[in-house]
């Protein structure tokens, strides 16, 4: 598996998408910590950006090498190499090459600004490590798509439903469902709800960190209720943790049934 993974790892690296995704944050990154007096505010609007961008990403590329890979895996499955061992080894080269990028992207701004010496970064780091946790979340849930769909349109749509199902209407979906039932105790339904999308967790986590409580939403304000301070990042941590072996247990699951 260390084979396939440093071999994608070094194909990914080297594709110009990877320069162009590093060289985004790069310069998002130099904008907003330098043209903007409030750390802070630099870092909810990073936050703003990343936990969209970064699932979109991360589900793109990786439904994208899984089908572009496709040949090159027949070949490594006629080997007596396990199954498992293929898929897992491509899926980590891809989920380590774009936190790669994210980590330099937003690393080197944060380094020249020099921000060790004052407690922002924490949440910078915080900031980071979330990043990481929904680059490998949603590559494990593109290749899980792809796994189970061996038709490339069929893959790409449904990995894009995905992500925008994920993003944008489980939100919508969510707000409807609590305003009409606003007259009801919603807590542990609002809890259940957060818990089942890592892009709300994700940044639950980080305001929490933040404690903004102007940008908390109702999802938002429950969970500080009940796990405000550390406690309720640690929960968020785990959660996220879930999230990530989860999807990646199936991988391993599917790919030693599937027949190829």
């Amino acid at each position: 598996m260390l084979k396939i993974l440093k071999y994608s790892f070094y194909d990914l690296i080297r594709s110009r998408w990877s320069y162009i995704y590093l060289l985004f944050y790069l310069a998002l990154g130099f904008v907003l910590l330098f043209l903007n007096n409030d750390i802070g505010k630099a870092i909810i609007t990073l936050m703003n950006i990343i936990i969209v961008l970064v699932p979109l990403i991360s589900t793109i590329f990786g439904i994208m090498y899984y089908y572009d890979s496709k040949e090159f895996t027949e070949l490594l499955l006629a080997l007596p190499i396990k199954r498992s061992s293929i898929f897992l080894g491509q899926f980590l080269g891809v989920a380590l090459s774009l936190s790669m990028s994210l980590l330099i992207g937003l690393g080197i701004p944060f380094l020249c600004y020099g921000l060790f010496s004052s407690n922002i970064i924490f949440d910078f780091l915080l900031l980071l490590i979330t990043g990481t946790f929904l680059t490998f979340i949603f590559s494990a849930l593109a290749y899980n798509i792809g796994l189970k769909n061996e038709n490339k349109i069929k893959g790409f749509g449904f990995a894009i439903l995905l992500w925008l199902f994920l993003a944008v209407i489980y939100d919508g979906i969510f707000l409807t469902i609590l305003m009409l039932f606003g007259d009801y105790p919603l807590e542990n339904i609002s809890l259940i709800g957060t818990i089942l999308n890592p892009i709300d967790l994700s940044r639950i986590l980080i305001i929490l960190r933040l404690d903004v409580s102007a940008l908390l939403g109702y999802t938002g304000a429950v969970f500080k209720k009940f796990f405000g301070g550390n406690i309720g990042s640690v929960i968020s941590f785990f959660i996220l943790l879930l999230w990530t072996c989860i999807p990646v247990i199936s991988i391993y699951l599917i790919s030693k049934r599937k027949n190829f």
